[in-house]
């Protein structure tokens, strides 16, 4: 079964997947964690040209959703279809949603677009389920520090738009997402997560 995480940054998606693997473990599956941007050579590479703060090298937005779809191919590729075809469960740190919503939503441009070539770019695959870790863009601000990265740095307005547009897009993805408060603690957020995973895993 496929897996992932998502959500504004702050939200304590770390934190929760993390809690959520060793959970798994602890229910006897063989857990393969990725991190979208990253976890191939080609993926590490692009993440840092995406992410590293201070880099002046320009970004289109265009260019910059493209440079995640690269990422993500050889993601699919190289780990998550490999991993699903041997029985084991992976759990990403984001996927295709977080390009729909980051560059789509809130960056602009078209979110037909953006899924057409996310069809491409993931041969037609997409996580079983969803776990969308919510809170007031202010509240998730508050728990980052002072050190941030190229997407973190684009202020309070980006940051809403992004909500918005990960609660649009839950609306329309049916069962396989699950939105989280993530304003709760996080022993209660992670029983949830459980909750819904094993009913899932039992079917």
């Amino acid at each position: 079964m496929f897996f992932s995480f998502d959500g504004i940054d702050g939200v304590g998606k770390t934190t929760q997947m993390n809690l959520f693997c060793q959970w798994l473990g602890e229910q006897g599956h063989e857990v393969v964690t990725c991190r979208d941007p990253g976890s191939t050579p080609l993926g590490e590479r692009v993440r840092e040209i995406l992410l590293t703060s201070g880099d002046e090298t320009p970004i289109a937005a265009r260019s910059e959703m493209l440079l995640y779809m690269a990422a993500r191919a050889q993601l699919v590729e190289q780990v998550i279809q490999p991993a699903l075809a041997e029985g084991k469960t992976v759990v990403s740190d984001r996927f295709l949603l977080a390009n729909i919503v980051y560059q789509g939503h809130a960056g602009g441009i078209d979110i037909n677009a953006i899924r057409d070539v996310g069809q491409v770019t993931t041969q037609g695959l997409s996580p079983d389920c969803t776990f969308l870790l919510d809170m007031l863009p202010t509240a998730a601000r508050d728990r980052m520090g002072n050190e941030l990265d190229r997407v973190e740095s684009r202020g309070n307005e980006y940051r809403q738009k992004l909500r918005e547009g990960f609660l649009s897009e839950a609306q329309h993805m049916g069962k396989s997402i699950h939105v989280i408060d993530a304003a709760r603690p996080v022993e209660t957020i992670q029983t949830e997560l459980c909750e819904i995973a094993g009913q899932l895993l039992s079917q």
